[in-house]
């Protein structure tokens, strides 16, 4: 089912969220379907279960040959349950980001360019990955909903934070 995605001043979107305690139920599949659902349906990068109003800490995220995204490696479709994220290094990367719940604007955020994330899939099986670049960006992005962090906190320059359509006139550049 695709679900209403909250935007920005919703106090949900600013609360962390709840550790998930039990894997492989039915209705951590049924959150999980309806967040692909939703995150297609879209056509965005990922989508946390609070975007949708749900407070446990849940993400999904995947990108394959995506128009929005022409310059981006694909990142495998995940779904990344009680993450963690450990950089490796201190090397940060600016980029652009935009937001589900942050429509219709894009800013540029500092990420760390390499990070380890674990956590688990929905069935409880543990997941490990090293990961860089867009990847590494797109599971900060998506992480830092479940910790009540929209990308906009995040920005240090906002002469590069503004509406999609006066940053990029003419291109059809989408939230994520």
């Amino acid at each position: 089912m695709i679900r209403e995605v909250l935007r920005m001043g919703d106090p949900r979107l600013v609360q962390v969220s709840r550790l998930v305690e039990t894997f492989d139920t039915p209705d951590l599949h049924a959150l999980i379907e309806d967040m692909r659902e939703t995150m297609q349906h879209l056509n965005g990068a990922g989508l946390a279960a609070p975007q949708i109003g749900v407070l446990l800490r849940v993400v999904i995220f995947g990108v394959h040959a995506n128009p929005r995204y022409p310059d981006a490696e694909e990142v495998p479709d995940t779904v990344l349950i009680n993450p963690v994220l450990d950089p490796i290094g201190d090397e940060i990367e600016d980029g652009w980001e935009g937001c589900l719940s942050v429509p219709g604007l894009r800013g540029v955020v500092p990420r760390f360019r390499r990070l380890r994330y674990s956590g688990f899939d929905a069935r409880g099986e543990r997941i490990e990955r090293t990961v860089e670049g867009f990847h590494a960006r797109v599971v900060q992005h998506e992480c830092d909903h479940l910790d009540g962090i929209l990308y906009p906190m995040r920005i240090r320059d906002f002469s590069q934070f503004g509406f999609t359509d006066v940053l990029f006139p003419g291109q059809e550049v989408q939230d994520d």
